[in-house]
């Protein structure tokens, strides 16, 4: 099961659309997992009608439009393997024990809100990933996203995709 994850789009605040290149990734995914920040309902719309199957949250800079269609934290089992997605897990400090007694039954969380690439595992064997943010780097290098490979109950191939510079 191929996946595709980002977070913080902020359309149109950051950028006025998505990166072709990420719009390009969204036929060869069998599940899009958005992190939150979207900010405007045309961006939801567009993902929700390109994605074979959609899963998303709202984030802190999502009014009430993206709050009434999406939940704070959504979970699904996607190759075998317990997802959560959430927008905020805190400071970086202590993220994998802090995530990893909030969400115990998870083998992987998906999160935003720093747009700051993220790949660690808890003691406890959580996975904990953060694609970036596809359209705003803020202090990063680049704007980015995630794929990865769910199958038979393991994580595999999972690349963080830098785009080019605006």
């Amino acid at each position: 099961m191929r996946l595709l994850l980002l977070s913080d789009t902020h359309l149109p605040k950051r950028a006025r659309e998505l990166p072709e290149r990420l719009l390009a990734e969204i036929p060869d995914a069998d599940v899009v997992l958005h992190a939150g920040d979207w900010v405007d309902t045309a961006t939801l719309d567009l993902l929700e009608s390109r994605s074979r199957r959609l899963v998303g949250v709202y984030g802190n800079n999502d009014g009430p439009g993206l709050r009434a269609r999406l939940p704070e934290v959504a979970y699904a089992e996607l190759g075998g393997l317990r997802f959560g997605v959430v927008h905020e897990t805190g400071a970086a400090q202590g993220r994998e024990a802090r995530c990893a007694a909030r969400f115990p039954g998870l083998d992987v969380l998906v999160f935003g809100h720093s747009h700051i690439p993220w790949d660690t595992t808890a003691g406890t064997g959580l996975r904990l990933l953060n694609p970036g943010s596809p359209t705003d780097r803020r202090r990063q290098p680049y704007c980015t996203y995630m794929t990865a490979t769910a199958d038979d109950g393991r994580l595999e191939d999972v690349v963080l995709h830098r785009l080019p510079r605006r």
